[in-house]
This record gives C-alpha cells, structure tokens and sequence, in this order.
C-alpha cells in the first residue's frame, strides 16, 4: 500500500520512523480531517461527500512523549468494504502489528448510526480511542450526551471536541501521547447486526443520550434546494453566477498583472546587454509564465466558490440531485463526486473512482472524468473568450463572456455524462445496484481558515505547475521558435534590415524549427483554420494546457512586445490559402474553444489512468477517442459559426 504524503503547499515533514502510527477513521462529514490538519499542522482536503479524501494522508504530531504518526483514512460508514476506498479502511485495521491504536471520530448528532462503526473498529482488538465532533451543534439541537458516561459505557475514553477549536485538539493531543495506557473494553461489542443495534441501545441509554432535534433550519432550506425542479433550477443559478462572478472580479486583477510583465519585459529588454538573452528573459521566461501567471485571480476566485459551496454543505446537495442525471447515464451519485472533482483537475476525480464499488463503473467514470471542464482550461478559455467578444458585450442583463464561459462548463458536463454512458455500455452493464448512501450535513458557515487552506493549496499547485511543467516547455518552446539563429548575410538576401529588431524576429520566427513543425501538421488543422503557430500551441499544450497560452504569449511577444493581446487580434496568416487573412476569426476561435472541450491534453492525467486501470490499454484509446471527437466537433463547431458569421 502506498503512502501518499499530503502536505499542501509546505515541505514535505518526515515521519519519523519507529514512531509509533495512529490510524483516524471516521464516516464521511464527521470531521475527521479538519481534526487531522488541527494535530498536524498539515493540510488534507476535508470533503462533504463520501470519496474526496481517497489517498492515504499521514502526518507527524509532537507529542509530551515524543513524536508519532497519524494517519488519515478514507471517510467510510462500515467496514464492511464494497468499495476500493473502503477496503483500504478494512486492510490498514487489519493489518493491526503497524498501529499502535486508533482514533475514532464520530459525529455527536448522529451517534447511534456511528456506534455501529465503532463496535466493527473495536474488533480488530486495538487500543481505541473516541472522538466526539460537533457536540456544540448537538446542544444547540436540544439533544445531549455525557461523555464520561459513554466513554465507562463503551470501555475506552471519550473525547469531544469542536472542531476548528484549539482546546480540544490540545486534550486530544495529550491523549494521543500514550496509546498503551488507553483503558480498553473487559468485552468486545457483540458482531451479528442485530445484537449491535440492542448493544448500541444499551450504550446511549448508559451515555444519557438524548438524540437533537431535527435541524429545523436545514429542513426549510432543504424543502428548496432539494426539490426536484426548484432545486435544480436554483442549482444552475448558482453555477450561472459563479462563472458571471470569475469574469467579473478577476478582470481588473488580471489586467494589472499583465501590465507588470509587460513592464517587466521591457526592463529585461532594454536592460540586459547581451540582445538573444534580452528577449530570452522577456519572451521565453516573463511573457510565457506571465501569460499564463495572469490567470491566477481566476483560479483563486473558482476555488473560493467551490470552497464556500462546500463548506456551507450546498455541494452535498448538487450531488443528491444530480443523482438523477446520473442514473440517466447508468451510474450513481458517487460518480458524480468523481466527476466534480475532476472540474478541480481529473487526475484526483479519476483517484475518487476507487469510492464506486462496479470495476465497470469506474472505467466508464475515469473515461468520462478528462471532460469535466478542469481548472487547467481556464487560462486557455479566458484568453479565447476575451478575443471572441468584448468585456462590455452584454446579452440582456448578463456578461456575455460568463455566459459563453458557463457554457462552455456545461457542455463539458454534458459531454462527460455522455462519454460515461457509451462506455457503460461498451464496457458492459454491472449486475445489482448498490446502495448509495449520501449524507446530509447541516447548513454551516464555512470555516475562513479551510477555504484559506483549500484556495492556498489550489494557487500553490498553479504555481508550482507554472515553476516546473510550465516554464521547462516555455524555454524549450522559446528555442524552437528562435533557433536556427540567421546572420546578418541571410536577412539581407531576405530582405530584411538587420537592423530592424521587429522584422528580424518576425523572419527567425517564420523560418524556426517550431514553424517546420507547425507547418508539417497544417493539413491535419488546416480545415479547423488554425495556422502554423496555432498548431505549435496545441502541440505544446499536450505538456499542460495552460503551455498554450504561455506559446501564443511568446509569439504576440515576439511580435509586438508592447501589446501582446492586440497582435495576437491582430496575427495574420504569413503563407497558404489564406496568406493575409485574420488568424483569430470567430469561427477559428469557436473551434479552438470547442477542440480544448475534448481534446486529452494533459500526460499527468494519462499516467493516473494507467496506474489506476494497470494498463495502458485505456489511456491510450481515451487519448485517441477524444482526439477525433475534438476534431469532429471543432469542425462542427467552425463550419457552424462560419455560416452564422
């Protein structure tokens, strides 16, 4: 089993080996890791919904005894596997030599149904220790438990802790300092189903365990947001407004930030002596990772929303009604945690399949996952919206750009829902159905420091992304697109001064290496009216679809370094057909947005469905299969708006 080490944006802290390792396992919503990132200090996803946490997370806590290891299991109901992420529960317990104990998270209002998970958790004979979340909310409930009692009751020490409060993490932290002196029971809980539900009786009524009120709150606002046609109209307003809002409020942000690379590429330009290293620092290095920098409001904005709708206990809900449409496509709720995941990034959504129990299930749902419009898109759609309409374009009270934005999504959702019922039924319909058990927890205020943590964590990758996959194909971007080097002998036959540092880089960058290679594949582009340089960028785009923007950043640059965005507006074709002509045209631009819709570029997501299928087999059809469907349907696309044009 491998240890996936989550340490958010931080270093990685090193488990000390030989520290004895505590296992925390708890149902879903019970807030099992919001008390993980409270003892160590790291941070892990905390997810309303069964199968976000699906890696193993571990951490170190320093202890009054010395350091130890915790580790953070999958949220699981039972141990009682059907699924993958609940077979890692059931293995890391048995596996009972490698813990030293194991902490038991409950969730305080819904106690009955979690003393049924810790009577399995006390079978595997390890000491046990309680947890008790959300014991305020109980009280304020009208319900009531005493933990001493409880704790006597069940033979083992019983905590309650709020969570986000320091308190309780503190006594929690104390507890945890010696696993050997934790009181275990003279009996274990009995095992047959029905002699656990009279045990559990007996165990509340010795807790005085009074069971809280129905939410009232969370009742009313339920009647609504879960209505079969209210509820779903009001979820597509949300989303709706969730993309008016990115276009909104990330745009003057955006535009400062571009305004200081440009600044900045000038002061590399006229700065740095040595002219080829001039323009490597302001073409390759400021306006490639800069063009993609720019996007980083937006980023940030779209894990802000997603972290309050999660937080607040809304996305729980999105899930309960897209079950519906879910089961249209012959899968289950489950699958659309998987697939909202994937609008993050899909290599985690593709991760969250291991929660669907059906092996046909999961594939269908890792076929469908690279259609989810994920983050990485973002960049590539902002950059092509804002060409294809003005910011101040409206149509009737809404941003036109929102609006084409929160299409985009939804046919990328559409499409996902799509894919996954045709491979279903290619790969073959499972047997029974089963049970899909989706909790709803209370409407809350989401807590400021986990959409903190959750946008931090979000940025930091974009970030390392930009420092890593990103700059590394940038440069060697650069050097395709500027090498070979021409003398001076060359230019002059060519007809160019050389003197004259605009044309100069127009003609190395007409006659590089890149433009062979964009001109080599033109035939396959030529009919979606894309040029050679539009070419190179989606090539380039295989590495990381933001490199696309990075690449048209390099050749606006190259161009004219005072106002990338204008000369790519202004980009004509230099040879073909349509030599002379406008590159950006609303049709050229529509099928580019349509062929980033489908198109699988992006090699870390293949390697994901290679490990989790064990084969190449489907990554590789996945590769070509969504390849032709991009071509067909930016075709369509092209043709389309070229006649309405």
């Amino acid at each position: 089993m491998s240890h996936a080490h989550h340490h958010g944006g931080g270093a990685p802290v090193a488990a000390p080996t030989g520290a004895p390792r505590i296992a925390l396992v708890g149902s879903p919503n019970a807030g099992k890791t919001t008390l993980f990132n409270g003892l160590t200090g790291l941070r892990a996803k905390t997810g309303n919904y069964p199968g976000v946490t699906v890696s193993r997370y571990e951490g170190r806590v320093d202890t009054d005894s010395g350091p130890i290891v915790v580790e953070d299991l999958p949220g699981t109901y039972s141990l009682d596997p059907i699924s993958p992420d609940e077979e890692i529960v059931a293995q890391v317990l048995d596996e009972a030599a490698e813990l030293a104990g194991v902490v038991v998270v409950v969730d305080a209002t819904n106690l009955r149904r979690g003393l049924g998970l810790v009577a399995q958790v006390q079978q595997a004979a390890l000491p046990t220790v309680v947890v008790l979340t959300f014991v305020d909310e109980l009280l304020r409930r009208g319900g009531r438990v005493d933990p001493e009692r409880l704790g006597r009751a069940l033979g083992v020490t019983v905590l309650p802790v709020v969570a986000g409060e320091r308190r309780g993490v503190e006594s929690l932290r104390r507890v945890l300092a010696g696993p050997s002196l934790w009181p275990t029971p003279p009996v274990l809980p009995p095992t047959a189903p029905d002699e656990v539900v009279g045990w559990a009786q007996s165990v509340l009524a010795a807790g005085h365990f009074a069971p809280p009120d129905p939410d009232s709150r969370t009742g009313r606002l339920d009647g609504v947001l879960l209505h079969p046609l209210w509820g779903t109209l009001i979820f597509f307003a949300t989303m709706f407004a969730f993309f008016q809002t990115i276009f909104a409020v990330a745009a003057p942000l955006q535009g400062l930030i571009e305004e200081a690379f440009a600044w900045l590429g000038e002061l590399a330009r006229s700065s740095i002596p040595v002219e080829w290293l001039g323009r490597f620092v302001a073409d390759a290095i400021l306006a490639g990772v800069g063009g993609v920098l720019v996007f980083l409001p937006q980023i940030a904005l779209l894990f802000v929303l997603i972290s309050l709708l999660e937080g607040s206990g809304y996305l729980s809900r999105a899930a309960y009604l897209m079950d519906r449409v879910m089961a249209s496509a012959g899968l289950e709720g489950r699958a659309f945690v998987a697939l909202l995941s994937s609008m993050a990034c899909a290599i985690p959504g593709i991760m969250a399949t291991r929660t669907l129990p059906s092996a046909k299930d999961r594939l269908a749902t890792m076929m469908a996952a690279p259609l989810m419009t994920c983050s990485a898109r973002l960049p590539v759609y902002v950059l092509l919206i804002g060409m294809l309409v003005p910011s101040d374009v409206r149509w009737g009270p809404v941003g036109a750009q929102g609006a084409i934005m929160f299409g985009l999504y939804l046919l990328g959702a559409a499409s996902a829902m799509t894919s996954a019922w045709f491979w279903k039924r290619i790969v073959g319909r499972s047997g029974m159905g089963l049970p899909f058990y989706m909790e709803m927890p209370s409407y809350r205020l989401p807590r400021l420091r986990t959409v903190l943590i959750s946008v931090w964590d979000a940025c930091a990758a974009f970030l390392r992304k930009i420092t890593s996959i990103i700059l590394v194909t940038t440069v060697i971007l650069w050097g395709l697109l500027n090498l070979p080097l021409r003398g001076d002998t060359e230019l002059v036959a060519a007809g160019v001064d050389p003197a004259d540092s605009v044309a100069v880089t127009a003609y190395t960058l007409d006659h590089s290496a890149a433009a062979a290679v964009g001109r080599a594949i033109a035939p396959v582009f030529e009919p979606l009216g894309f040029d050679w340089r539009v070419n190179v960028g989606v090539i380039s785009s295989l590495a990381a679809r933001e490199v696309f923007v990075s690449t048209m950043g390099q050749v606006a640059a190259a161009t004219d370094p005072e106002n990338p965005t204008a000369a790519l507006k202004d980009m004509t074709h230099t040879d073909g057909p349509r030599a002379g002509e406008k590159v950006f045209t609303p049709p050229t631009i529509a099928a580019l947005l349509i062929f980033f819709v489908y198109a699988m570029q992006c090699m870390s997501t293949l390697a994901v469905m290679r490990r989790e299928t064990g084969t190449w087999r489907w990554p590789l059809i996945a590769f070509v299969h969504l390849g032709v469907v991009a071509w067909l349907m930016a075709f369509l696309a092209h043709t389309i708006v070229g006649v309405l044009t």
